[in-house]
């Protein structure tokens, strides 16, 4: 007579190995994301006071030219708001983010109507603001992920909660890539209209913040129409924009 032979999975026995791991790792990420939250809380309260010498971008695009065999070609000169032009605050605002004095950081119906944008395949801006657009220059890489677009957000609540609209926006004018090499507004207006940023004009703002969403390939000065039709209705809309009050 055969016998029946039965068999019961039992379930692995939990290790004092395993349970010491999952101990030291929970140990290590609490203690590296503590690290991570002083760090670039200490990096956020440096920079409201001094200036921002250098930016990832900057370093990344020295990289790129040093590897093409290109010239290293570099300008950057940081100067307070207080002399950067009325009119080039003013066009940034109209080119780029037309609720920058009132939001908290984030444009959410920009940002759902470039989504719904991009659904479609049209080519549209994004709905970043100002203020992301800060963030992911000073402290971030350049790039597409989830995880920059997070660490992005934290940093962007950061430095609206910080530093306030007049230091972003200082920031802002100090660091983005206004030409091939060249960085800020002083930098820009010396290399586009040989001038110092507190005397643009509305149109030569305009011309500068007409190229921002592509500065190597755009020129400020003999322009092309597509640019020019772009400075045409930044002024436009910069008359709009009314008197800055941060």
């Amino acid at each position: 007579m055969a016998t029946k032979i039965t068999s019961k999975k039992t379930k692995q026995p939990v290790t004092k190995e395993s349970t010491s791991f999952m101990s030291k790792l929970s140990h290590f990420l609490f203690k590296a994301l503590l690290w991570f939250l002083g760090i670039s809380l200490f990096f956020v309260v440096l920079f409201k006071f001094v200036p921002v010498p250098f930016t990832p971008l900057m370093v990344i695009r020295a990289i790129e030219n040093k590897t093409a065999g290109k010239e290293l070609h570099f300008s950057h000169d940081w100067e307070p708001i207080k002399n950067i032009s009325m009119n080039l605050q003013k066009a940034v605002i109209a080119s780029e983010d037309g609720t920058f004095l009132t939001h908290n950081g984030f444009d959410f119906k920009a940002m759902q109507k470039a989504y719904k944008g991009n659904e479609r395949g049209r080519r549209i801006k994004g709905g970043s603001t100002i203020s992301q657009q800060t963030a992911k220059n000073v402290f971030l890489w350049q790039g597409r992920s989830y995880l920059r677009k997070g660490l992005e957000a934290y940093f962007t609540v950061l430095i609206e909660i910080i530093w306030g609209k007049e230091r972003i926006m200082e920031v802002y004018l100090n660091s983005i890539e206004m030409g091939d090499g060249v960085y800020g507004a002083q930098a820009a207006t010396q290399h586009w209209y040989r001038k110092d940023a507190t005397n643009l004009t509305p149109i030569q703002a305009a011309g500068i913040a007409a190229i921002l969403p592509n500065p190597r390939k755009f020129k400020a000065t003999s322009s092309s129409s597509y640019i020019n039709n772009r400075k045409s209705k930044i002024v436009r809309i910069m008359r709009t924009v009314g008197k800055i009050e941060y």
